[in-house]
């Protein structure tokens, strides 16, 4: 079982757990940074084998059953440590292996630089399944759509860009065109049409359920005082980071969601490239569908205490950059009302008519 030991148990500093489908793979060090434990152990066997040994820091790769774990090793008087996988990887040493994967996480977990990420409860691990399910949902409606306006354009048949439009023009063309469209493709255009509806009602579903979360939880009604931000986007990042006390000021927020530039820095010259796409690509894409919404609005900008410089900001650079950078001011601002526990100061225009996301 242990095929490698080298001094004490008692000294263990740190162990690194790579976690595994039904085993898991332990690398413990001593306070001298010596292997004193290496061992393969079944799932059910966790909780046996962890109380058996000293109470130290235990690092896990951020993965699935990750927060379960931690939560388990929390009970039990462990610190827990979750290390996101870009961290791990430049202290992996030799081939890749379990045990080789479990001492870089073990190394990693003892730099106390580097940032964790926050154990999400089961409140919130229930909330991302909804938004995880919502999205997979969304895809498969986008899909069937386009299968639907592929068939018809073999038909020569086109339909102007839009969902509803689709939506609204379907019966008239099957009617319309009925010498044009065989017996057999009507039949499978009907079915896709009724495989939409029957997502439509899925997704309106999930979606209400995430609106009646988002109205009794405190933190996402305060998030929702910010314009352009609704159900969605509070919910989401409310899921992601909890209060956000994983980050020290909002720009450390907004980097780790990927809306800040790249850098290709060197000899003290700043070279600034596209954006990072780091972190959560769904709660970025929500912010800057947010900040797109409160674009197409301009008459509202005045209302905002940011509207001067998004006006400024317009006036100097493209639409798309723009949308950046607004989506990068709402995500600080966001993570500064969820982590000081305060509203926004435009919260007196949460009943202005704007679609939120």
């Amino acid at each position: 079982m242990c095929a490698k030991k080298q001094g004490s148990l008692e000294d263990l500093a740190v162990v690194g757990v790579d976690i595994g489908k039904d085993v898991f793979h332990l690398v413990g060090f001593d306070r001298s940074g010596q292997v004193v434990l290496r061992r393969k152990i079944k799932r059910f066997a966790l909780q046996e084998t962890f109380d058996a040994l000293p109470r130290c820091i235990v690092g896990m790769e951020a993965c699935l059953s990750a927060h379960f774990v931690s939560r388990g090793l929390r009970k039990l008087g462990f610190e827990q440590r979750i290390i996101p996988a870009i961290y791990v990887k430049p202290f992996n040493k030799g081939q890749k292996n379990d045990y080789n994967d479990a001492e870089a996480i073990a190394e990693a977990a003892l730099r106390p630089n580097l940032r964790a990420v926050p154990e999400k409860d089961q409140d919130q691990l229930d909330l991302q399944a909804l938004h995880r399910i919502r999205s997979r949902l969304v895809s498969r409606r986008t899909a069937t759509i386009n299968q639907i306006r592929a068939f018809l354009i073999e038909q020569g048949i086109t339909v102007r860009s839009g969902l509803r439009a689709l939506n609204n023009s379907f019966e008239a063309i099957l009617d319309q065109r009925q010498e044009e469209i065989s017996p057999r493709m009507r039949r499978v255009l009907i079915g896709l049409r009724d495989d939409w509806r029957g997502l439509d009602e899925r997704i309106d579903r999930i979606s209400d359920e995430i609106k009646e979360i988002s109205r009794s939880e405190e933190n996402c009604m305060r998030i929702m005082s910010i314009p352009g931000v609704g159900p969605m986007i509070s919910t989401a990042m409310v899921t992601a980071i909890g209060k956000g006390e994983a980050f020290d000021r909002g720009c450390d927020f907004a980097a780790w969601v990927g809306l800040v530039p790249q850098q290709f820095s060197t000899g003290g010259r700043t070279i600034l490239g596209r954006i990072t796409k780091r972190g959560s690509r769904y709660l970025r894409m929500l912010l800057v569908q947010a900040a797109r919404i409160i674009m197409m609005r301009p008459h509202l900008w005045p209302n905002f205490s940011f509207g001067d410089w998004l006006a400024a900001a317009v006036a100097r650079m493209p639409g798309n950059k723009a949308a950046i950078a607004l989506a990068n001011k709402l995500a600080r601002t966001a993570w500064s009302i969820l982590r000081h526990g305060t509203s926004s100061d435009a919260e007196r225009n949460r009943d202005m008519a704007m679609e939120a996301v």
